[in-house]
């Protein structure tokens, strides 16, 4: 995250850390409880005591990305058995002089790399979809203006969805597994624990990076430098700006390597509309190919437009925290009406909005027609709110239809 441009962010201990060995299905009976300090589904936000993993975000109203770094190894199966064996050190040891400047030890400890990285079964896959899912529909709840950046997990090598119409394999086709086996299905009226929303946005695939030469595998997590990309991003260049195209000098190698054309309908370039996918370039390198969400509805799919609806709604809720003790009346909505009207108009101004002019970007209203009369007796102040978010062209698709001798006779865009 930090390596990749983030400057701040808040870390919350859910608990201590678990073996990365454990006895045979130890890490599918403790699952649950592991879960559950992670994702507090009895938190209050009236009560700060009940406050555990995720809760947290009830105190913590300055933040905007939510990441849950421990998660696919949380649901990870049963690693593999690994040697014992330990290499001998370099050197021999021996005494030293003692220096204010300390040493440097016997090297750098890279001993973890060997052990291997964490997979999901079927079960495990189920309960990491199952969770993501919790924590979606707690920020639908109660945390709008937040999005969560999580990492799909590795799948284990064997890992498919059986059906009448032939095997899914997770290795081979990602999207389709997600797709099959319900992870990525929508919920119904916005309940439920589903994935697919625009308030999540997952990563794809693991890395190899020179920061995570120490990590199981050698592999790192995706989800902290699309974190750190966002991150950068929104302080670069604004938050409404795809980070999609982003070269990534620091990665060497990806698990696993996913083809790549920009041109090709293949696999990847289906996974790309719905994950943020991190792929080799043309011409060389790498680098983050899509920035989308899971939305189903393509209108939120694009993950500048969701980041733009959360810091409208952060703008939104501090005029809202100006306004909360004065009196309900025409004076008042219409100085509620300037202040957002003066807030969208600078987005506006920074390309966030589409539109010639601020007229065709947005609109506001906060009049008798957007409360009721309930609404007036019982102190609620209800404003309308429109406007057209100028997203990101990712790609475009245009069909050339060929008359005789080659002359081009019609086009027509795509996409």
């Amino acid at each position: 995250y930090f390596a990749c441009g983030g400057r701040r962010a808040v870390i919350v201990r859910c608990g201590d850390p678990w073996p990365h060995l454990e006895a045979a299905g130890a890490r599918a009976a403790h699952r649950a409880t592991r879960l559950e300090a992670l994702l507090a589904p009895g938190a209050s936000a009236m009560d700060p005591s009940s406050w555990r993993g995720i809760g947290h975000l009830h105190g913590l109203p300055e933040t905007t990305l939510v990441c849950l770094p421990d998660l696919p190894d949380l649901c990870a199966a049963d690693p593999a058995t690994v040697a014992v064996a330990t290499e001998p050190p370099a050197a021999a040891e021996v005494f030293v002089e003692c220096s204010d400047g300390g040493s440097n030890g016997g090297g750098e400890d890279l001993a973890l790399r060997a052990l291997a990285p964490p997979r999901c079964d079927g079960a495990g896959f189920a309960a990491w979809g199952d969770a993501i899912g919790q924590v979606r529909l707690q920020l639908a709840r109660h945390h709008r203006d937040k999005l969560l950046l999580a990492a799909l997990p590795l799948p284990t090598r064997d890992l498919r969805h059986a059906a009448a119409a032939g095997d899914t394999w997770a290795q081979a086709d990602m999207l389709a597994y997600l797709e099959r086996s319900g992870v990525l299905a929508p919920a119904a009226a916005g309940e439920g624990a589903a994935t697919a929303s625009a308030f999540v946005q997952l990563a794809w695939p693991w890395l190899k990076t020179a920061q995570g030469a120490d990590l199981p595998g050698r592999l790192e997590a995706p989800d902290g430098l699309l974190a750190g990309l966002v991150a950068r991003n929104a302080l670069a260049h604004g938050t409404f700006r795809s980070v999609a195209g982003t070269p990534l000098p620091a990665v060497f190698g990806t698990e696993p390597v996913l083809p790549w054309s920009a041109i090709a309908a293949t696999a990847t370039d289906a996974l790309a509309r719905r994950v943020c996918v991190v792929a080799p370039q043309p011409g060389g390198g790498w680098a983050l190919q899509s920035d989308v969400s899971t939305a189903a509805d393509e209108a939120w799919r694009a993950g500048g437009v969701t980041r733009l609806m959360g810091a409208v709604l952060r703008a939104a809720r501090t005029v809202a925290a100006n306004t909360v003790f004065e009196a309900s009346s025409p004076a008042l909505w219409r100085s509620v009406e300037r202040s957002l009207e003066n807030t969208l108009s600078a987005f506006w101004r920074e390309g966030g909005l589409g539109g010639a002019d601020p007229d065709e970007a947005f609109s506001v209203r906060c009049d008798l027609g957007t409360m009721s009369r309930n609404d007036l007796d019982n102190g609620r102040l209800r404003a309308q709110v429109s406007l057209l978010p100028a997203a990101a062209v990712e790609r475009i698709t245009v069909v050339l239809e060929l008359a005789g001798a080659g002359a081009v006779a019609t086009t027509s865009e795509v996409t």
